[in-house]
């Protein structure tokens, strides 16, 4: 079943993406869901005008994406947590690296960030999606908080 994305799907594609599902996936939840609807061949001409439409406006927000790219590519995150030794008292998730990046003065929603949950001291990366086609990765560090 052939269907045209109203919304970014996770593990399927991206709005206004044409993407080839299981028959029961799409009738019983794609569609019911308003994430989807039917790539008829009237459908596909009206994504093709609105895409060719809107391409000079993606080029706009593409370059404002990459200059926040390097704008996070050159912070350094620091996150404190309590700690005894190593381990975390709790865990570190993608709450906390949006909060950092606020302090930091960069505001990014959660759902575009991918970390997974840390429960140790030491450096990771988070990867934020700006974009479908900026990606960036973000290093960040956790440290032990100081009584």
């Amino acid at each position: 079943m052939e269907l045209i994305l109203k919304k970014d799907v996770q593990n399927l594609g991206f709005k206004d993406d044409i993407v080839t599902v299981k028959n029961g996936y799409g009738r019983n939840y794609l569609i019911p869901q308003g994430f989807a609807q039917l790539a008829t061949s009237s459908a596909k001409k009206v994504l093709a005008e609105n895409l060719k439409q809107r391409a000079h406006k993606e080029a706009k927000i593409i370059a404002d994406a990459k200059a926040i790219a390097e704008a996070l590519k050159a912070l350094e995150i620091k996150i404190s947590a309590k700690a005894g030794g190593e381990k975390l008292f709790g865990s570190i998730t993608n709450i906390d690296i949006v909060e950092a990046l606020e302090k930091a003065g960069q505001t990014i929603e959660r759902k575009f960030i991918t970390s997974g949950v840390v429960k140790r001291t030491g450096k990771y990366s988070a990867t934020v999606r700006l974009h479908r086609d900026v990606i960036v990765e973000l290093p960040y560090e956790i440290v032990a908080e100081k009584a």
